[in-house]
């Protein structure tokens, strides 16, 4: 089965367990007056209308490329995402306005041994259902998946509250179901808030996942005539659709047929392992000055600020040294370029010095 068909069937799994749960949860929230379990309805109802969203867009990002989208559909699962966010939110929101006056007039509650045993098996159904959901969610790599599954498991304990309330209300006569209520709002709200938060960082580009990018840089420095790989930048056009760009150090005597050869082995060996298409471009290296290199290695060693330093290259018939420098985002770049650069300049006063600004995008 491919991943647009696991993610709905998953979701139609989703859409059935929460409709039926709906059904309940609404018949005894309204037989026994309840707002907490009348709001575990809706809240499961917001989960249906959810996973039927998920299905919309898996089917729309599973469009084939075409001229005015060369690189896909993919990221429509990130629109979708947002818009389930939306959507739980707009349900926080009206949770909270319909539970917060149940704090000052309360309504009395009568519970059953039929009722309790429902919200009982809905606690257990939603548990197994959101382990279900995001398991599949975090095996396929499905944002909307894991966002429903984590919803599940958050709306069990949810549940469970529900139930405790409900047995205080029965041996100790005491009403919480307007307090319950205001928690599942603000619980729900925030979960919203943060989803929002977690799909917009993809949508804006956040930072390379640290474990993928020491992977594909250890994979790629595996090959012979590689130095080190730097500057790795990958793109999502989707969950299943990353390329990137790779900057890789080599020999400066290498002929154009060698650094062909070297850039195709590096695409193929990536593309195979990680399925992620890779750009390569080059850093020569000059063995000759490597003295001016160990140079700058003991300076840079008194900066904790300064994370890396590569490309370095000597252009002999210029006297110019060349050189990227990743500086901590949170430290004082410019001071520290002429601070480096004067020290260099000291040691080295028949060279003149660039340095390139270069950032930290992955570890």
């Amino acid at each position: 089965m491919d991943r647009q068909s696991k993610i709905i069937k998953t979701s139609i799994i989703g859409i059935v367990v929460n409709l039926i749960l709906v059904a309940f949860k609404a018949t005894i929230g309204i037989l026994v007056n309840s707002i907490a379990i009348t709001l575990d309805a809706v809240n499961n109802l917001t989960d249906a209308l959810s996973s039927i969203i998920t299905i919309i867009g898996a089917k729309l990002a599973g469009k084939a490329p075409d001229k005015n989208h060369p690189h896909g559909y993919g990221r429509i699962e990130y629109f979708s995402s947002i818009i389930i966010a939306v959507i739980v939110l707009w349900a926080g929101v009206t949770a909270l306005l319909e539970s917060w006056p149940k704090i000052f007039n309360p309504d009395v509650t009568s519970y059953t041994t039929v009722s309790l045993v429902i919200i009982a098996v809905a606690v257990v159904v939603k548990i197994l259902l959101g382990r279900y959901v995001k398991g599949v969610g975090e095996k396929i790599n499905s944002q909307s998946l894991v966002a429903s599954g984590s919803d599940a498991l958050f709306d069990a304990i949810l549940s469970l509250s529900t139930l405790v309330a409900a047995i205080i209300s029965i041996f100790f006569n005491i009403s919480l179901e307007g307090i319950l209520g205001v928690i599942i709002s603000i619980v729900i709200i925030k979960a919203s808030i943060d989803m929002i938060r977690e799909t917009a960082d993809t949508l804006l580009g956040s930072r390379i996942d640290s474990e993928l990018s020491l992977q594909i840089k250890k994979s790629i420095e595996e090959i012979d005539g590689i130095y080190g790989a730097y500057d790795l930048n990958l793109h999502s056009y989707g969950p299943e659709n990353m390329q990137g760009s790779v900057h890789v150090e080599v020999d400066d005597d290498l002929t154009a047929s060698d650094i062909h050869t070297l850039t195709r082995t590096i695409t193929y060996k990536i593309y195979e392992e990680f399925s992620i298409p890779l750009t390569v471009g080059i850093y020569a290296r000059n063995d000759k000055y490597d003295y001016i290199r160990q140079d700058l290695e003991e300076i840079i060693s008194h900066y904790d600020e300064v994370l890396q330093v590569h490309g370095f290259y000597v252009y002999e018939d210029l006297k110019l040294v060349s050189f990227d420098i990743i500086v901590d985002f949170d430290a004082n770049r410019d001071k520290i370029k002429e601070e480096i650069h004067s020290k260099l300049k000291e040691k080295h006063p028949e060279f003149n010095f660039i340095i390139i600004d270069d950032y930290d995008v992955s570890d």
